[in-house]
């Protein structure tokens, strides 16, 4: 019999999730909770859930005979998902709470890095703001103040001055704008480099590491305006080798390593967002402990074959990559179309039309984000990114002409994107 796979989330990342599942040959259903529009279609379908905690989670796998559960978001990572759902019998793609700490506290990964080795900016730890006020004084350059908890992308403050620096942290510390995430915050050093992201899936021992990808943060053409959940991203990066081989060997094998040896076998997806300075070192500038949202739109794209089977020799412990291959002549990137007031004040409601024609395009997926469906049937705006349009192509050239292609047969009121995703790739 065919597994019946569940996927945990709502947003692009889960469309993703869920299509590259539906396209696994083990696979005969995909059911997604609590999903979105793009998510009831073929083998693919939204399902109601209660909550996103572990209760929840657990019960509803249970109710659908979930062969596989892949939780998407971080939230139910850090929360113990992943530990409730193993506890169950249930095999589950993630890392336990143990090891997703990585992600849940930036304090905790800045002194984990400290611990093993792994190059970091230079930082400081606090909860109390005359401390956090002195330091960024006497540092005497740039820095970033970010919160030490989940902020939902929105708990680090890349600055110019001290002035702007001391503001943040006290808009953190003192006035409470992110609420217990901001209660301790790390002001770490502002690098200057490369940045790109690299995932790779462990066992606990054993990595697969993915193509290397960009994300494309800042809601206006140019790097402009303010930081967003990302809006738009490429892969394949060209990385020469030893790069690679510096990274695995400086930031990804020391992490999962470590993690163990601190009594957390770290099983699933590891998002390391790097910056790579000018002298080649490759500096960690966070970690992730589930796949980054819209990178997963370009990365299960350059994945043929069985990704359900990949994921649950993860979950198992026994890494095993036979099931895919990776197509290192195919390139892909996403475009994300956002709704009007995004990313301050999305509006929600407006009609969307198009997207079957875009789809229609040669090498051209769609993926659904912040949809729903209104009474009628209508696909309607219903989150600030609402669609990520993708595409792959023999070349990053190809694979854009194409999702601009798809980009311009898609409308919905006060629809805005970037225009330069991928422009200056080779």
């Amino acid at each position: 019999m065919k597994r019946r796979a569940l996927v945990i989330g709502s947003g692009g990342r889960e469309h993703a999730l869920a299509w590259a599942l539906a396209r696994s040959p083990s696979v005969g259903e995909v059911l997604v909770a609590p999903g979105n529009a793009g998510t009831r279609g073929g083998v693919i379908r939204s399902v109601e859930i209660a909550s996103l905690d572990a209760g929840a989670i657990v019960a509803l796998a249970r109710d659908a005979q979930a062969d596989l559960v892949v939780v998407g978001p971080e939230a139910p990572l850090c929360a113990g998902a992943i530990d409730a759902l193993r506890d169950a019998g249930i095999d589950a793609f993630g890392p336990e709470r143990g090891a997703a700490q990585l992600e849940a506290s930036k304090a905790f990964t800045k002194r984990f890095c400290t611990r093993w080795s792994i190059p970091t900016a230079p930082y400081l730890v606090t909860s109390q703001i005359d401390e956090a006020e002195a330091y960024i004084s006497n540092r005497g350059r740039a820095v970033v103040v970010k919160a030490d908890g989940l902020a939902a992308g929105k708990g680090a403050v890349v600055t110019s001055t001290p002035d702007e620096a001391q503001a943040a942290a006290r808009h953190m510390l003192i006035e409470g704008t992110l609420g217990d995430a901001g209660r301790t915050i790390v002001v770490e050093d502002r690098l200057e480099g490369s940045e790109m992201s690299v995932h790779a899936l462990s066992d606990g021992e054993r990595l697969f590491i993915l193509p290397v990808s960009r994300d494309h943060k800042r809601v206006g053409d140019g790097d402009r305006g303010p930081n967003t959940g990302g809006m738009g991203a490429l892969a394949l990066l060209v990385v020469d080798a030893p790069l690679l081989e510096r990274i695995e060997r400086e930031v990804l094998r020391p992490t999962i390593e470590g993690m163990r040896a601190d009594g957390h076998v770290y099983r699933g997806v590891l998002y390391a967002g790097l910056m790579i300075a000018p002298d080649g070192t490759p500096y960690l500038l966070e970690h992730n402990v589930r796949f980054g949202d819209p990178e997963t739109q370009v990365l299960l794209p350059l994945l043929d074959g069985d990704v359900a089977e990949l994921f649950v020799s993860v979950a198992r412990g026994e890494l095993d990559t036979s099931a895919v291959t990776l197509r290192p002549d195919r390139h892909a990137i996403v475009v994300v179309l956002a709704a009007a007031g995004y990313p301050e004040s999305p509006r929600r409601g407006d009609a969307i039309r198009g997207i079957d024609d875009a789809a229609a395009i040669e090498g051209v997926h769609v993926f659904h984000a912040g949809t729903s469906r209104s009474a009628d049937g209508t696909v309607v705006t219903a989150g600030g990114r609402v669609l990520g349009v993708g595409a792959t192509g023999a070349s990053t050239k190809e694979a854009r002409e194409r999702a601009y292609r798809g980009v311009a047969c898609v409308h919905f009121d006060g629809m805005h994107f970037r225009r330069d995703i991928a422009l200056a790739a080779p």
